[in-house]
């Protein structure tokens, strides 16, 4: 753990307060005209995702919280977990679903994934702005439907339902907005 001052505050850095890891959001420097200064902050639970404010007084010491981010490789789903290989030492690990949040939408196997980990703990992971799955399971388009605009549920393989246009048939593959998780484009 490595002290760091408010004053010295980024966006994106990882904090430890009180046992629990926050991401800094965004933070403001107040300095009113009498008092002294603070540091007024949004906070992101890093393994909930829960969004809280918190103030601290200007100079004041907190512990930033080292994590560190690796790219791996998504193998496989076993029943405790996802099964993710380092690409340069081939070492595997099993990751509970809980740890990556809504990513798990978004992974297919063979593809790469960026976890971060602190300590020996998987605490979240990234994945790209936009991926292409393949639509598993979707109503066929009707001949003449053609109102602009409209759409139809679709499955993909990872399991995640979206809304797609009505010419997207089952076989396809589509890109997704893994910030949004919406339909993009075929791909």
């Amino acid at each position: 753990m490595v002290g760091v001052s408010t004053n010295d505050l980024k966006s994106g850095m990882t904090l430890e307060l009180d046992g629990v890891l926050y991401s800094v959001v965004e933070f403001q420097h107040v300095k009113p005209g009498k008092g002294h200064a603070f540091v007024r902050s949004t906070l992101r639970n890093v393994r909930t995702g829960a969004v809280t404010e918190r103030t601290f007084r200007a100079g004041e010491k907190v512990r930033q919280a080292i994590v560190e981010r690796r790219e791996m490789q998504y193998l496989y789903a076993e029943p405790a977990g996802l099964v993710f290989m380092d690409g340069e030492t081939y070492e595997q690990i099993v990751v509970p679903a809980e740890a990556l949040g809504t990513t798990t939408n978004y992974l297919v196997e063979g593809e790469s994934a960026v976890l971060r980990i602190y300590g020996a703990e998987v605490v979240g992971s990234e994945v790209p702005a936009s991926v292409e799955l393949l639509v598993t399971e979707t109503e066929p388009g009707m001949k003449g439907d053609r109102v602009s605009g409209a759409t139809k549920p679709a499955t993909t393989q990872t399991g995640l339902v979206l809304s797609v246009p009505l010419f997207i048939s089952p076989g396809e593959r589509i890109k997704v907005d893994t910030r949004t998780g919406g339909y993009i484009a075929r791909a």
